[in-house]
């Protein structure tokens, strides 16, 4: 027995074969025109939505690819499980128009995923997804650095496999998300003639002197390079003193729990007057000057986790001496230098995770530079003190800075308050310190600060133990560990 009646008055057509509802033409199987209400809707097929308001049912087990479109502003509520090879397309329902690939579908990036948690979907009305919650698996795009996607935006992950780590896209470069914990310490090794195995320490992040740390089991001088991947930090070769022979000895020490230094292994050249950039993984030293004081154009590599001798990796442009090394995640620049016969304004880079010869960036505004240090915060480098003019040496007092992402000349950033060369330096994301050198014929112990997030003239920090030069200094937090 029928539960509802139609009366004379009610809008019901049937027309060839087709149903309509306050329409006289109906176009489809059932064409109502007016909202229509139910308890229950069951899909079996393909089906367009193209205005719908309210809520969906908690729990919806999709088979088909669907499409929903709106043309307000709509909320789904509950869980959508989705069946193997389908795709779900939400297209201006307040969300822009998106397609989720979802429930071991393939979708745009090559990842599957199974459950998707709609309660977490949050519009920002017209425009993107704010917020998806995916339960079971998700999947970034993944790949080596030479794979990484190159159509980005600001935010997209990617899975880099030689770094072993989630990365970002910050709208310039490539980021390493990064959520290990750093101390902030800043560890100084080494130096000339009777202090040549003291390492010493300080917390970057706040002012004060140094603190002993332990030594080192072979003492080297003479700016030997020094590289960390936030955990380690490698000292490479140097001027053993007081014997006053080159060394490729390479030593590490651990930032956190301090002590001494272990042998790590020996470089493919003895040297001293190196410089070093380094990532989460690799150290890169280059550069530097026999026992002869030949200028040499090495440049070695290592893996900081790996014990072991140094790899080829390739040249830089020209042989030179105490070039200023600063990096960001991806990429290591070397800066002027000294060498036999010539200043050197050159500034190459090269990408730490491949190998190869240097490829040219720009010039050093400030002469060479010449022993003296660089820093950077992951964007911005900083260099800072040396000297310049061979045969008449002249300090500089200029403070210089560099875009690492792009290419180019280096620009003024400030002046040291006091000037020095044959320092080393450490540093955190916004604070580069520079510890001992030379002012002139004496020997200083002073320690100096510089802000990377500003410009301007540097300030005092604190104070070595001792008064030297030519110690080498490295940090657990240093603009070549990406992350935050």
């Amino acid at each position: 027995m029928a539960t509802n009646r139609f009366g004379y008055s009610d809008d019901f057509v049937l027309k060839n074969g087709k149903v309509g509802i306050n329409t006289t033409e109906p176009q489809e199987k059932l064409d109502v025109v007016g909202v229509v209400k139910g308890q229950d809707l069951k899909v079996t097929g393909v089906s367009s939505f193209t205005t719908y308001e309210g809520f969906l049912e908690a729990n919806h087990t999709i088979d088909e690819s669907i499409t929903l479109t709106s043309g307000t502003n709509s909320s789904l509520s509950g869980e959508i499980i989705v069946g193997t090879g389908v795709t779900v397309t939400i297209a201006n329902v307040g969300l822009g128009t998106t397609t989720v690939g979802v429930g071991n579908t393939t979708a745009a990036n090559g990842r599957t995923t199974n459950t998707i948690d709609t309660d977490e979907i949050v519009s920002s009305g017209q425009g993107g997804i704010d917020s998806l919650k995916v339960y079971n698996t998700f999947t970034v795009p993944t790949g080596g650095t030479e794979d990484r996607p190159i159509k980005v935006k600001p935010g997209q992950l990617y899975y880099n496999v030689d770094f072993k780590t989630i990365e970002f896209w910050d709208g310039n470069n490539w980021r390493q998300v990064d959520n290990t914990t750093r101390s902030g310490r800043g560890v100084f090794t080494g130096g000339y003639a009777s202090n040549s195995q003291r390492m010493e320490y300080i917390n970057i992040s706040t002012q004060g002197n140094s603190i002993n740390f332990g030594e080192l089991f072979e003492s080297s001088s003479f700016a030997a390079g020094k590289v960390s991947d936030g955990k380690r930090g490698v000292i490479a070769g140097g001027r053993t003193s007081p014997a006053n022979s080159f060394n490729g000895t390479m030593q590490y020490y651990t930032f956190a729990s301090g002590g001494n230094s272990i042998d790590f292994g020996n470089q493919s050249v003895n040297r001293r007057r190196v410089d070093s950039v380094s990532s989460s993984t690799r150290g890169v030293i280059a550069g530097g000057s026999n026992s002869s004081g030949t200028s040499q154009d090495v440049i070695d590599y290592i893996e900081i986790q790996t014990l072991g001798n140094a790899l080829d990796f390739g040249n830089l442009s020209d042989s030179r001496y105490s070039p200023a090394g600063i990096c960001n995640s991806t990429r290591g620049l070397f800066c002027g230098g000294g060498s036999t016969d010539a200043e050197q304004r050159i500034i190459d880079f090269i990408t730490i995770s491949s190998k190869g010869d240097a490829v040219d960036f720009g010039e050093c505004t400030q002469r060479s530079n010449c022993q003296g240090g660089g820093f950077s915060n992951g964007t911005r480098g900083v260099l800072a003190g040396g000297y310049g003019t061979i045969g008449a040496p002249q300090f500089i007092e200029q403070i210089e800075q560099i875009n690492i992402a792009s290419t180019g000349n280096s620009f003024d950033f400030g002046i040291l308050h006091q000037i020095t060369r044959d320092f080393s330096g450490a540093q955190n994301m916004t604070r580069a310190v520079l510890a001992t050198g030379g002012d002139g014929p004496a020997y200083i112990k002073n320690i100096t600060q510089i802000s990377l997030t500003t410009s301007g003239t540097s300030q005092d920090f604190g104070d070595l133990s001792y008064a030297t030069l030519s110690t080498s200094g490295g940090s657990d937090s240093h603009g070549g560990l990406g992350g935050f």
